[in-house]
Order: C-alpha cells, then structure tokens, then sequence
C-alpha cells in the first residue's frame, strides 16, 4: 500500500520550534506578552481594529454570541453544513437556532434562501437576532449580499472563518470585519496555520471588543474605567461579568506568531494545488469546488462532488476505496440537524434538502502545504481510475 496521505497536516519548521522553545525559557507560560503581540500581528493581517485570542474557535463563537447580547428567547441562524460549533454556541447562550440551506455549487449558505426565509420571518415576527455565515474550506460566503440584508433586517453578523484565514473577500482580507461585527478563525492543527488549539475573534466595534475581552477572562477587569470603586492598589481586579477561561497561553500564541509569517506561502501554495487537482480531475464523474467571483479562497479543504450517485453505498464505497489505498480523505461535514441532539430539538431529515444532497456526495481529499507531487498524482490518478 501506499504510504498514508492525510486530508490535511499542520507544517512546523524549526523557526516555530524556537520560538516556542524561547518561552519555555521566558518567565510567562502565560498571561505574558505574546498573547498581545499575537493578537496585534493577526489585526495588521487582517485589517481589523481588535483582535482577541482565545483557546478555540468554538470559544470564540461563544464569547462572539455574547458580546452581541444573544441570550434566552433570541434566534441564531446558521448553515446546516458545518461543524457543530457553529450552531452550539448560540445554544450555549440560552438562544434558539435555526439554520439556512446552501447553495448547490458554492456549497455556502444560499443568499436566496436567507432572502426567502427573512421575508417569511418578518411576516412571524421571527427575525433573527445574529446570522453565523461559514466560509466553507476558506471560500467567502456573498457577505455584500449578507451585509445589505442584515441592515434591511436589523441582524448582526458573526463571520464563521474557521477554515478561512489568509483567505479574501471583495479585494479585503477575511477577518476585517467590512461586512460584519466580529469574525472568528481556528488554529487547529488542520487549518492554514495552528496554534495547536486556539482561536481569534477580530472586530472593529470598540464597545463589542471590551466585551469580548472581558468574556474570555472570567469577566475580570483591571480597567479602572469599568470598576465599581477606585483602585485598592496595583494589584487590584474586579469581576463586573460573568466570564469564562478562554485564554491562549504564551506557547500558542507564539507559535501562531511564527506560523503568520508564512501564512501567505501557504495559501499560495494551496490554491497551486488545487488548480492542479482542477486540470486534472475527471469532471465526467465528480463536480470540483466553485469559487465565488469577489472570493480568493485559503482551500482548507479541496472538496469534490461525485455524480450521479444512487444510493449511500456508492458514496461509501468510493470513500472506503481511497481509505483502503492510504488516503485519508474525509466528509465535512454531517448536516447539523442529522445529529440525534438536533433532532430532539425538532429538526429532521428533508428540512435543508440541498445541504442534505451534499452530504450524500461530498468527500475531502487531501490538500495541505506538504502536499508532495507524487502524492497528489498518486490521489489523482487513483481519483480518475475509479470511475473509468
């Protein structure tokens, strides 16, 4: 058998390994000065005026959802194909959720469809308080379009970015925050860079960023703006919120602050790869990812379509196929209302039909920055050789 070919695999050189050894040897494991210097490289990056890291992206959804007030009676929408977390941090806030199909080529929440759905629900006095838009595989979700529709419905708008840093949107960067109020990355091993977990949610809205600071932070302040009396001392704290321990420590966010240095190499490298799998696939038997006009994609992940497909076992077979020859391919992701937890709030199968469609054909083959030649021709060749 071939040697194993992951879907994707994080890429550490020896200049992040220093600078990771450095703050073993520093005085701050954490609550030091990398967490700060971190979060200050991925706002000049990026474009934004705040940027706050966190432990994961789920704890940055959480702390986003919060910082926007969501709580106990609101409505969240989000799209059905996507991890979990995506949907679970609104429900973490006593809030409701609902979702929105996609977009049979983009594979994105379908602008159509959230026009339909809004309209239907100013009629119910249903509107949603936060809309959760998610750059599949690094792909821009239509944000003008979200952005336009947020104003005429009085929503806001937490970015889903997890797979999309270092991606583009409308000649800016991701994570700007143009056409929203806080926008969230992942640094999980898998992603463009990693911090090995950890997440960052980035914005421009002064009042939403000392909220998400003191959110992620047990709800501590040592700002003697927002305290309740004058300062006992140098050493004096209040709790004014209720928050919670999503802090980065000093390891990751040094590790982040290597890996951002080639962060743009990786992209590059990415989308080299995958217009190569786009000339070489066969495109009789499997749809390749379509890219949005105003969208310079990260490709965190390279998903194929196949056609045609009659049944589960077709979809099955062909991804037992790849795994048997040491490709690790995978499927992102199971529509969020198949999970049983979902169904117990009353969704069910036949509610999002074009996400649901998606899952009966989309695999994910491997793409990553060390991504060999004679692996990708290996899985390409194995790709094509299937349906001949």
């Amino acid at each position: 058998m071939h040697k194993y070919i992951p879907y994707g695999r994080q890429d550490i050189s020896e200049d992040d390994i220093t600078e990771v050894i450095k703050v073993l040897k520093s005085d701050f494991l954490t609550q030091g000065p990398q967490v700060p210097i971190f979060e200050d490289n991925i706002s000049k990056y990026v474009g934004s005026d705040f940027a706050f890291a966190v432990n994961s992206a789920t704890s940055a959804l959480h702390i986003a959802c919060l910082a926007l007030e969501v709580g106990k009676g609101d409505l969240v929408w989000t799209s059905p194909n996507t991890f979990v977390a995506s949907a679970n941090c609104a429900l973490y806030c006593g809030a409701n959720i609902d979702f929105v199909d996609i977009d049979p080529e983009t594979n994105n929440i379908s602008v159509q469809s959230l026009r339909v759905k809004l309209e239907a629900a100013k009629k119910s006095d249903s509107l949603p308080k936060v809309f959760i838009p998610v750059h599949l595989s690094g792909n821009s979700c239509e944000m003008k379009e979200i952005f336009l529709l947020s104003k005429k419905y009085n929503f806001k708008i937490i970015e889903d970015a997890s797979h999309a840093i270092g991606a583009s949107y409308d000649g800016g960067k991701i994570g700007s925050c143009k056409y929203s109020d806080i926008t969230v990355f992942s640094f999980h091993p898998v992603k463009i860079i990693t911090t090995c977990e950890g997440g960052v949610a980035t914005t421009n809205d002064k009042e939403i960023a000392e909220k998400l600071d003191l959110f992620r932070s047990h709800g501590i302040t040592r700002n003697e703006e927002f305290m309740s009396k004058t300062s006992d001392g140098p050493w004096y704290y209040e709790q004014i919120g209720l928050g919670f321990n999503y802090r980065m420590t000093e390891l990751q966010a040094a590790l982040g602050s290597s890996q951002l240095k080639r962060l743009d190499r990786f992209i590059q490298k990415r989308n080299d790869l995958a217009k190569i799998y786009d000339s070489s696939l066969c495109k009789d038997h499997i749809d390749l990812p379509k890219i949005g006009s105003l969208s310079y994609s990260s490709f965190h992940l390279y998903i194929i379509k196949i056609k045609n497909i009659t049944d589960n076992e077709t979809h099955k077979s062909f991804f037992q196929y790849m795994r048997n020859l040491g490709i690790g391919v995978n499927l992102h992701y199971i529509p969020v209302h198949f999970h049983p937890y979902y169904k117990n709030l009353g969704f069910k199968e036949g509610d999002f039909p074009v996400s649901e469609d998606y899952y009966k054909k989309a695999i994910s083959i491997p793409l990553y920055y060390g991504l060999q030649p004679d692996d990708q021709k290996f899985v390409i060749d194995k790709i094509n050789s299937y349906f001949l």
